[in-house]
Formats: structure tokens, sequence, C-alpha cells
């Protein structure tokens, strides 16, 4: 019995250089592609009587991720990849030796307290626990923290939203690789501060510790991306993130292509 052939979804306008890759490594995989409209949400239309699966933005993948119409229609399991699901077991190669849960809300009516089992330093970094990321991950000052500071008002309107602080740690270069079947199936370097691909080799240590993470660490999502930082003590895991939703930069489109409909094909045998 032949399989129905899984469609991509594109949201091409956020990122057209990618998506002209992954359209032609799909379409050479066999599959079919479509473009993201902004007004199939609420209702999904039918576009398949196989498996369908997004690529685009983190807010549209997550609206996706709570419909049905669609199989799987996305790998973006949003409390899956919240860090307070995953950090614990991740201990052994995060980035951040000591960390804790809080709220924005409590850190900022008495960031002194909060931060008192972390040694109460003068800088803190903050960074939400949800994968949706209200606001962008930062370095601020204890002692003249205010909801403004960190986003509120601005991007969301909820103080009580969950927020992961840690020491300040120094980050240099970072490498995003895709994880499909408990295995790196494909890797870019990339500018963290302007969040552009960069040309520059894949480090073969990164790149190990990359593997071993995905080998022992139980995912969010079968597909699913990690990204590794270097830092004074070497390479460490920096964060997870739905594959659904992310740049993928300078990723072999032709091995994700390869190995998501494989993974698709799993999922729905």
């Amino acid at each position: 019995m032949t399989r129905p052939k899984p469609t991509w979804v594109l949201e091409s306008v956020l990122n057209p250089p990618l998506h002209a890759r992954l359209r032609k490594s799909a379409l050479a995989m066999g599959c079919d592609v479509v473009e993201w409209r902004d007004d199939w949400l609420p209702t999904l239309p039918k576009l398949s009587a196989g498996p369908v699966i997004f690529h685009g933005s983190l807010n549209v993948a997550a609206e996706i991720a709570d419909r049905s119409e669609w199989q799987p229609g996305v790998f973006c399991d949003v409390l899956g990849f919240r860090c307070t699901s995953w950090y614990e077991s991740a201990r052994p190669w995060l980035v951040h030796e000591r960390w804790l849960a809080t709220t924005v809300q409590a850190l900022v009516d008495d960031a002194a307290s909060v931060t008192a089992p972390l040694g109460s330093p003068a800088q803190i970094f903050v960074r939400p626990d949800s994968p949706l990321k209200p606001f962008s991950g930062r370095v601020v000052n204890t002692a003249t923290l205010t909801l403004q500071s960190l986003d509120h008002g601005f991007y969301y309107d909820d103080s009580t939203i969950g927020v992961i602080i840690a020491p300040v740690r120094d980050v240099g270069d970072e490498w995003r690789f895709v994880v499909a079947g408990g295995e790196v199936v494909a890797a870019s370097t990339y500018d963290a501060q302007q969040r552009s691909a960069s040309d520059a080799t894949v480090p073969p240590s990164a790149a190990a510790l990359a593997g071993d993470i995905a080998a022992a660490l139980a995912p969010p999502d079968p597909v699913y991306v990690l990204d590794i930082c270097e830092t004074d003590d070497g390479y460490r895991l920096l964060e997870l993130n739905p594959f659904s939703g992310a740049d993928l930069y300078h990723c072999n489109t032709d091995n994700v292509a390869a190995s998501v409909t494989r993974e698709i094909a799993r999922l729905i045998d």
C-alpha cells in the first residue's frame, strides 16, 4: 500500500531564502509544498489525505499545535519545551550550572530575596520559561529591575509568567543542530547578535556534544533543534527549541527534509 505523501506548509514570507531551499528539498523528496495563508486560522483547511507539517513563525506553529485538523501539523510541544520541563534532565550539559524558576512579578517585587539562593548577584540573566519567548533573554541589574525592563506591557501583559534566572555567563560562538529520531541530522553556525546564518564551519567538538545530548536526552518532540554555545569551560547546551518555529540558518535542507519525512512516516505507521 502506497503511503500518502506528506505536505509541507511554509510561511515563506518570513524567510524567503531559507524556504526556497526547503521547498526545493521537500519537492525532491516527493512531498507537496504549499504556502501558508493567515486566513487559515482558526479552522485549518484539509490540504491532503496524508500528513501535513508546518514550518514558519513560532506563534503560528503554536496555534497550529492546538488544532487537530493536520497530523502531525507541527513539531511544537509548547509545554514540553518549557525550560522547567527539561532543564533538570539536561543539567550535565546545560550552560547554567545554577538556575531558579520564578515569575516576573515575584522577581520585580523582591529581587534580593528571589536571587539569594544564587548569591544575590548585582546582575542576573533572565529568560522566559516559555519557548514562545514573550521577551528576549537578557542581563539585568537586580537593584533597578522593573516590569518595563522585562518588556511587560509591550510584548505581554501577564506579570505572573514564568521566568528562569541564572548567574551571568560569558557566551561565545553558537551553533544550531536539528535533531530527528534521536540523531543530529543537520547543523549551522549562526550569529547570535544578528540572529543570522554564518558560513563558519561547525567545530567537531560542538557537533559531538550535540550528538551526545540528542542520544541521551528525552526529546520534547520527535524533531527539534538544540543550540550549543562556547563558554570559558568548553561547549555547553544553550537551549532547545521547537522545530516548526525555528530558524534553520544554513542547515542542510536536503537532510532536514529527508529526516522529517522519515520521522513523519514513523509516527503515522
